[in-house]
């Protein structure tokens, strides 16, 4: 299977590493954009953009019509995207984390946040740290952590040296503290996940549209 790897930065230089030499098509950057006809070379694109990248993006490669993964965090996505995707039959699918250890602790979270009404009177604070270049705060992956909780949580971030990412989370009442925390070693965890993904769309039967990693791992592992 043959990728359009785009964006060649911390994540993206990951899935060039890990992909063989005759599976990538590009790399392409800020320098070496892609074309429509680059493109059609590969079976999936694989993005690791800044935000400010993406609308210059998504015409080229619906007009390709090759499944994609974004990894792109802080883009208001377009609210007709999911029908444009539908109409043109072409499957994408995004998040704001590629872990798939990460989608081990949404299923985590969903539980801690349904069974929290035994509680009294819980506090919920989610914490993330990153690499002092990322440019959005808080993360795409804390917003996520709020939403998979299901609970109004305090969120606070911080950016210092390289960290590829941890995020935390504490469940306080006035007896009793929970605790849960994802941290990543390595940022081919992210490429390798999103290579997955990418594979899944080729592979899976899943309908055309816009997809959150989510779903596609929870209809996987249901099979």
């Amino acid at each position: 299977m043959k990728f359009a790897v785009i964006g060649t930065g911390k994540t993206g230089g990951k899935v060039v590493e890990i992909l063989k030499e005759d599976q990538i098509v590009g790399p392409f950057d800020s320098s070496n954009k892609p074309t429509v006809e680059k493109l059609k070379e590969a079976d999936a694109a694989i993005l690791f953009v800044p935000a400010a990248a993406v609308d210059e993006l998504i015409d080229p490669l619906m007009d390709s019509k090759i499944p994609a993964a974004w990894g792109t965090t802080g883009y208001d996505w377009p609210d007709d995207l999911d029908h444009q995707l539908k109409e043109k039959n072409i499957k994408w699918l995004q998040a704001s984390n590629f872990s798939l250890g990460m989608n081990i602790v949404r299923r985590c979270l969903n539980i801690i946040g349904q069974s929290a009404s035994v509680l009294d009177e819980p506090e919920f604070h989610i914490h993330e740290i990153h690499h002092k270049h990322k440019q959005d705060a808080p993360s795409g992956t804390a917003i996520s952590w709020e939403e998979w909780l299901g609970k109004e949580a305090k969120i606070t971030s911080e950016r210092k040296g390289d960290i590829k990412g941890i995020h935390k989370l504490e469940v306080k009442t006035d007896a009793e503290s929970i605790h849960l925390e994802h941290k990543a070693h390595d940022r081919k965890i992210f490429a390798q996940g999103a290579i997955w993904a990418a594979e899944q769309l080729v592979n899976a039967d899943i309908s055309p549209g816009f997809h959150d990693l989510s779903t596609i791992f929870d209809n996987v592992m249901q099979k």
